[in-house]
Formats: C-alpha cells, structure tokens, sequence
C-alpha cells in the first residue's frame, strides 16, 4: 500500500509520534531514556526544531514540535540515526529498532496545542504507570517546574496561567489524539465526516455527539475513527 501524504500544519506545529518495531521495548533502562533525550535536546538545535513536550515511553515517544527552517522529517532522520547507531553498540544488535517513518498529525489551534500538550503528559498516568504526570521523570512536565528553561515567559504561559497549569492537566477531558496504535489515515473530507456522525448520532445533528452519554460518545469517535478521520478533524468539527 502507498504511503499517505502527510498533512501539512498552517503553524508548522506537530503532534508527532515515533514507536519501537512491532512494538518493543525501546528504552530499558535510564541510560537509554538519557541518551534519548540528550539527542533530542541536541537535534533539535541541529534541524532548528521548537519542542514543546515531550514524553518518552518504554515503547515510543511522543513529542510536540514545531518546524522552521529545516524539514521535520530531517529531523527524525537525524534522531534515528544517531540514536540506533549508540544503541546498537550498546545492546550489540543490528536491524531497524523503530517502526517506520514518523506519525504525525498537524495542531493548528491553541485550544488543540493545549490538547495535546495535556494528551502527551497524560500519557504515563494514563498507562497506569503513575499517579500524577509530576511523577514520571522522561516528560517535559516536571521541566515546566524545575528547569529555568520553562519560565512566565515561555508560549505555553499565554495560554493558560502557571497556577492553573497542573489543574488544566488533572481536569476531567476526553481529549482525542493521535495514538500509536491508530492506523494510519488520510484526510477524510470534513462533509463525509459530518455525514457519517450525524447519521450514527440518532439525532441526525453532527453537533449532538457532544451531548452523548460517555459509552454512546466513545462509540461513536470510534466509529470514526475507523472511517478514516482524524483526532484533530472531529475535535475541530465538534467545537466549531
């Protein structure tokens, strides 16, 4: 099957995803979480990419990211390389360790960029991994608190308040983002997308699914998803 074309972001902002082959373990001890995001912090800076979030699972990682001059597929190049090239030596391996090219999906308004930010420091909490997003140590949450680099100043502060940082993350949500195990999609018009909510939504308005009881609601994402939308398209749909 061809490879779909991405979809491009009018702010060059991404939700991007990367994810171990056939779904194994990446990173299996600290060194390898480290090394990781020191690669990250370096690449970033080579391929003049603006990253901001991050979460590194055992299995893929997540990042939100923003591309200026070079292009982010450069960028995800220059991170696989470096980082297979130190981890093939380490666990004396060869072959590919991620699972084909990157994943991602464009982010476009502030209300999503705050989705995703939440979606993607949510994520080990999520997992059952820990109770709290300060807990884990390989995302960027914990750096919005201990790290000068995170400051009033930083973008994220225009859009919600440091005091109501960790209340926005920790409020109820059903925030729908790209996930590794989605499959790969295309970009279904967004009248096809209405059409098929609408009729799946009893009421025959697309705007109804809203108000669905929870299961109702999941159901009927999930029904879409399947269709061929995105996480982002039904988000946006839903709250024009």
């Amino acid at each position: 099957m061809p490879r779909l074309p991405r979809r491009n972001s009018s702010t060059n902002i991404y939700h991007a995803v990367v994810r171990g082959n056939e779904r194994k373990t990446i990173f299996f001890d600290a060194e390898d979480f480290d090394t990781y995001f020191k690669l990250l912090d370096q690449k970033r800076k080579d391929y003049d990419c603006v990253i901001y979030a991050w979460c590194l699972m055992s299995n893929h990682v997540h990042l939100l990211i923003k591309e200026r001059s070079k292009p982010l597929g450069s960028f995800f190049q220059g991170m696989a390389g470096s980082f297979v090239l130190w981890y093939n030596r380490k666990y004396d391996r060869v072959g590919h360790l991620f699972q084909g090219r990157y994943r991602s999906e464009p982010v476009q308004t502030q209300e999503y960029f705050l989705n995703v930010l939440r979606y993607i420091h949510m994520n080990p909490v999520k997992g059952g991994i820990c109770e709290r997003p300060e807990d884990y140590p390989y995302s960027s949450y914990r750096n919005y608190f201990c790290s000068g680099k995170y400051t009033e100043d930083h973008v994220l502060f225009d859009l919600v308040r440091v005091d109501e940082f960790r209340t926005f993350h920790t409020a109820k949500n059903e925030d729908l983002c790209l996930d590794i195990d989605m499959p790969e999609r295309g970009c279904l018009p967004d009248g096809e997308v209405i059409a098929i909510g609408s009729r799946l939504v009893g009421s025959g308005v697309f705007s109804d699914i809203r108000n669905l009881p929870k299961e109702k609601y999941l159901s009927v994402v999930n029904s879409l998803l399947k269709a061929g939308a995105s996480a982002n398209q039904i988000n946006r749909l839903l709250t024009t």
